[in-house]
């Protein structure tokens, strides 16, 4: 079942196009979710890929996908941690970082707007994402853009067009998820 979330909401990911996705994984009380990222994790291992529980409650788990080593180049951009400071973060490292956006995930019911950095989001959208409120955005897609407008839309395209192929791919010509993961 996972594989299926994997496809539908990570493609761009798997594909190296993107550093991360987020998915909400629906689950049964007896299920152990734990033990099940554990296993996509040993099998992503030589991929770099890693599959992170953000959180946990009443039968859903909030699944990060990411490609630590991206992460980490993402966190080091120009203007990110001091950003990221204005939350709490006080490390650009991505394990701390991660760390630290699963207590404030926790702390709160919604989403802190500062995950969109962890979602591959230009640092100029979310900023001026929380700065709007989200509304007045120029487009929006996959994220509201609040910047460069053209960029953003190629980018969607790109992931829209991914996703097409890796469903096509693992649905119709039955390609396993390991089979489609780039490994970098």
């Amino acid at each position: 079942m996972i594989e299926k979330y994997l496809i539908e909401h990570c493609a761009p990911t798997l594909a190296s196009l993107k550093t991360a996705n987020l998915f909400t994984y629906h689950f049964e009380a007896e299920e152990d979710i734990s033990k099940y990222l554990d296993i996509w994790n040993l099998n992503f291992k030589n991929k770099g890929i890693e599959l992170i529980l953000l959180k946990k409650e009443k039968g859903f788990a909030l699944i990060y996908v990411c490609r630590k080593s991206r992460l980490q180049m993402d966190l080091n951009k120009a203007g990110v941690a001091e950003f990221l400071a204005e939350y709490g973060y006080e490390s650009a490292d991505a394990d701390y970082a991660i760390n630290r956006l699963k207590i404030r995930l926790n702390q709160y019911n919604s989403f802190p707007h500062e995950i969109g950095i962890f979602l591959d989001y230009p640092l100029g959208d979310v900023i001026g994402f929380i700065d709007n409120a989200g509304e007045n955005s120029k487009c929006t897609g996959c994220w509201k853009v609040y910047c460069n407008e053209c960029e953003a839309i190629r980018t969607f395209a790109k992931y829209k067009k991914c996703r097409e192929v890796y469903t096509r791919l693992w649905s119709e010509e039955k390609r396993n998820i390991m089979q489609l993961t780039v490994a970098v």
